[in-house]
């Protein structure tokens, strides 16, 4: 079982900052693959950024430029930085590992991006 915590989540005007970050209960060498993923009102779930355990990362066309997925290793925790939010970046945003073929999700945390 693996237990995901997300914090950072936040109001912010657009053209701002928010970093999030998650911590996972076991060390991440072992996670094939940790992910951010949002979900808007009304919207599905949508994968944000994706970072592989060999380093390779991908990332939802819309926020290419402006948000950064990383990880620390020490401290089994994953980030990502947003940088000049829009609007359209509002969402609970979850924290996603694959391990062992299971995908776990954290509780989720809001961004509001007001206009």
């Amino acid at each position: 079982q693996v237990h995901l915590v997300e914090s950072g989540g936040g109001s912010v005007q657009a053209g701002g900052s928010l970093r999030l970050s998650c911590v996972a209960s076991e060390t991440i060498f072992s996670i094939l693959l940790m992910a951010w993923y949002r979900q808007a009102p009304g919207k599905e779930r949508e994968l944000v950024a994706g970072l592989h355990t060999g380093g390779s990362t991908n990332y939802l066309d819309s926020v290419k430029g402006r948000f950064t997925i990383s990880r620390d290793n020490a401290k089994n925790t994953l980030n990502l930085q947003m940088n000049s939010l829009e609007p359209e970046d509002t969402a609970v945003y979850y924290c996603a590992a694959l391990y062992r073929g299971f995908y776990y999700w954290g509780q989720g945390t809001q961004v509001t991006v007001s206009s």
